[in-house]
């Protein structure tokens, strides 16, 4: 790897990362690719009036606290950003907020569902399917604008919501490509432009330019400087979609077919060069774009917080006794969150209730496996599969995806999202560490998974 020392080459890179769940900042070394530092404050939403929002000044003051703290333990030689997606920010003509950013599982939109299905592009444009609530992005813009009739004259510009980010630090105004193709309605992920949803939102001069992931914004203003003690030469990259964060770095360095399960609030299964299936939105595929503009069909289902619900707050070890339990007809069916994923017909339910905490963490362990096996199937994948962020630190997961699948990879990296950014960075691109998972003994599970589909099958939800 070059230097990233040398010339136009950042030694330190803080790459804000804002997930459903948590807002991190993170310090990236250049030269290792590792994480130096990492704070985290939770992503909490904000009541209202006028709706359900999140919490962008608690953020925006958290960011700037750990940046000075960041800058004068480290220094800092660049800025880049990820966030989640499904999530746009408006502003009025002078920078500020025209309304508070709308939170995407809040259920207004779902009222105008009738009017904005009317306008919005066939799935064979954008990619992109019908979700509940504001997870589609255009109709959070839809629902309200027309809940607010005023909004759309306050509006002056509609940036993605990395770039709200980048915006405050730099004054720059931009959408990115991967933000624009994450399920929004707005992209066309086949010609690589807007969708016809931006014209009949008649936000065709308000939408800020889509940019590529890797372009450098611009350089942090003077004040953001004086603040937190940065040199105004500090470059911020644009921003990018936290899945495809994770996704970046095997992009460049991976040859194809590889798959990336990226983990967190929600389960992406990105295959890259697989078998190319027929998409079908009913089951909550999709077509992604990764930073470097071009399409990747993808699957979901909101893993984290199905694991959330159902552990109910347990950390309890399976024990060998849990182990046979489980394996003797306890199972996890989907879906615990029957709004999302491949499943949405089926509400989840146990073939037997575990005895024990352990048995129940273990079910719960081999069904996020499963759900995860069977998004990668929908997507097309083909090849290695890599595994990034919080469930590839679970060995009961990784296990059962392994007894599934020829080869499956754990990353490194406890935050692959924050490294994928701070690549955009120009830093030279070498293979991510990973190591791989070995199933000892795949017989077992791989007949508790072929009892789980035939469970799943006789409940008729696919």
């Amino acid at each position: 790897m070059t230097d990233a020392t040398a010339p136009n080459r950042p030694r330190h890179i803080a790459v804000i990362d804002v997930g459903k769940t948590n807002a991190k900042l993170a310090l990236v070394d250049g030269t290792t690719l590792h994480e130096i530092a990492v704070v985290t404050r939770p992503n909490r939403v904000l009541a209202g009036p006028p709706w359900p929002s999140f919490d962008l000044e608690g953020h925006w003051s958290f960011l700037l606290d750990h940046l000075t703290e960041f800058q004068a333990s480290y220094g800092i030689d660049a800025i880049s950003i990820t966030t989640h997606g499904a999530s746009a920010v408006l502003l009025d003509r002078e920078g500020r907020l025209a309304a508070p950013m709308l939170d995407y599982e809040h259920g207004g939109p779902d009222d105008m569902a009738e009017a904005y299905d009317a306008i919005r592009p066939p799935f064979e444009q954008t990619g992109s399917p019908r979700l509940p609530c504001g997870l589609n992005l255009g109709a959070q813009l839809f629902w309200q604008f027309e809940s607010d009739p005023a909004l759309r004259d306050r509006v002056a510009h509609v940036v993605t919501y990395p770039q709200f980010w980048g915006f405050r630090l730099t004054g720059q105004l931009a959408t990115d490509v991967t933000s624009l193709g994450c399920h929004t309605d707005l992209w066309d992920p086949h010609r690589g432009e807007f969708s016809t949803l931006v014209e009949r939102l008649a936000l065709t001069r308000k939408i800020a330019p889509a940019r590529r992931a890797d372009a450098v914004l611009g350089t942090i203003s003077a004040d953001i400087a004086a603040r937190t003690g940065m040199s105004p030469q500090v470059p911020v990259a644009c921003g990018i979609h936290d899945s495809n964060a994770s996704l970046y770095p095997h992009v460049l360095t991976q040859q194809a077919p590889f798959s990336v399960v990226s983990t967190g609030t929600w389960v992406i299964a990105m295959a890259v060069g697989g078998d190319a299936p027929r998409l079908d939105p009913a089951r909550d595929t999709l077509v992604n774009v990764n930073a470097l503009g071009q399409p990747v069909p993808s699957a979901r289902f909101m893993g984290g917080r199905e694991y959330e619900i159902i552990r109910d707050g347990c950390d309890a070890t399976p024990t060998p006794d849990d182990r046979s339990e489980v394996l003797a007809g306890i199972a996890l069916l989907p879906s615990v969150t029957s709004d999302s994923g491949p499943f949405k017909r089926c509400r989840h339910a146990w073939t037997r209730d575990p005895k024990t905490d352990g048995a129940r963490m273990l079910a719960l362990s081999w069904y996020l496996a499963l759900m995860t096996d069977t998004c990668l199937s929908l997507a097309g994948a083909k090849g290695p599969i890599i595994v990034e962020g919080p469930f590839a630190r679970n060995a009961d997961f990784t296990a059962m995806l392994a007894a599934l699948r020829p080869e499956v990879r754990i990353a490194a990296s406890a935050t692959g999202t924050s490294v994928g950014a701070a690549m955009l960075l120009g830093l030279d691109a070498t293979l991510p560490e990973t190591t791989p998972v070995i199933c000892d003994d795949p017989a077992p599970l791989r007949a508790y998974a072929a009892s789980w589909a035939r469970h799943v099958k006789e409940r008729e939800c696919d």
